[in-house]
């Protein structure tokens, strides 16, 4: 498979694989994407209505990764606030 990334994109990813965030381009669009991925699933779960507790065991290393980079929703971080 081959995609174009616009030059903005491009830019950023040479970027931090330059500083060492990622070995390499293909490595930063495999985790970005699985991370992207991890991010929709939760929304789709969030989404249709189910409500799920999750042990943080059950949660794999990329999910609880991907869970620490997702920024709040502006509209919910009071919450993080509210709990400091």
């Amino acid at each position: 498979m081959s995609i174009t990334l616009t030059p903005e994109q491009e830019a950023w990813i040479q970027a931090h694989v330059a500083t060492g965030d990622f070995a390499s381009i293909e490595e930063a669009a495999r985790q970005l994407i699985a991370e992207r991925i991890a991010e929709r699933a939760a929304e789709d779960r969030l989404m249709s209505g189910k409500r799920e507790v999750l042990r943080v065991g059950a949660l794999s290393a990329a999910d609880l990764e991907a869970i620490a980079a997702t920024e709040m929703d502006t509209r919910h971080q009071h919450l993080d606030c509210e709990l400091k």
